[in-house]
Parts: C-alpha cells; structure tokens; sequence
C-alpha cells in the first residue's frame, strides 16, 4: 500500500539535488545497489535506467526497491524508502534523463546514444536518520 503523504521536512529533502542508493534484487534474492540520481514528483520517485543495464532486469522481475536519498555534505541525514515499481516506460526522446541531468547538473544528458527507460516508483514505507520538522 502506498504511502498518502510525507511530513513537509521529508519532501524538502526528496526534492534536492541530493546523492542516492537504491537497491534492487538478483533473482536469487541477493540485493544489489548502485549510485543514482532521482526526482520526487506528486509523492513518487522517478528513476531513469540505461535500457541494457542488469537493474532493469532485475526490476521487471522483482517490482521491490530500496532508494535511500542522503542530504549532501551529511550522511547522518538521510531518508530511506522501500517501494514498488508501478510503471517502465521507454524515454526514446530522452526527456526523463534530460529532467534528471539538469536537476544534478544544470545540462542535458550528454550520452545521446544509449536507450533510456524510466521507472516510477510507488512509495510504500520511508524512515528517516536525523530528519526533524526542519
């Protein structure tokens, strides 16, 4: 079940620029994590995959992810999600990883070449380490 709302502090900081992990599973239950960029949006999370990359497939199997967003310049304040894939869609255009791109660094995505799909993630259960009402 999705979570309805975060508290306004946990938004501030989903919706920042800020480092993340997130964690998918190989088939045989072993978790797998990775460096990634994220946008908060309308309570979701996107996320933009390079088309051949093994987490896609491991996402199209398994729909469970972890994303844990960490406050950059301070790693005992972050927040950790648990979450469902709800939709893959082809971002043939690139708009997605482009959004992504200029949200980390001000530009466009420069591999132009690569096929991209976004991932939008249900947030099902969050916690945080060191977030307080401000």
């Amino acid at each position: 079940m999705a979570v309805e709302s975060l508290p306004p502090h946990v938004v501030a900081l989903l919706e920042k620029p800020n480092p993340a992990v997130m964690a998918t599973l190989r088939k045989d239950g072993t978790p797998v994590s990775v460096a990634t960029w994220y946008l908060f949006e309308k309570g979701r999370i996107l996320l933009n995959l390079d088309a051949t990359r093994t987490r896609l497939a491991h996402l199209r199997r398994d729909p469970r992810v972890a994303l844990t967003v960490i406050e950059e310049g301070n790693w005992y304040k972050h927040v950790s999600i648990q979450g469902r894939v709800v939709s893959i869609e082809d971002d043939p255009e690139l708009v997605d990883i482009d959004r992504l791109s200029t949200h980390y660094g001000g530009k466009p995505y420069p591999n132009r070449t690569s096929p991209r799909v976004s991932v939008w993630v249900e947030i099902q259960r969050w916690h945080g380490w060191n977030i307080d009402n401000g």
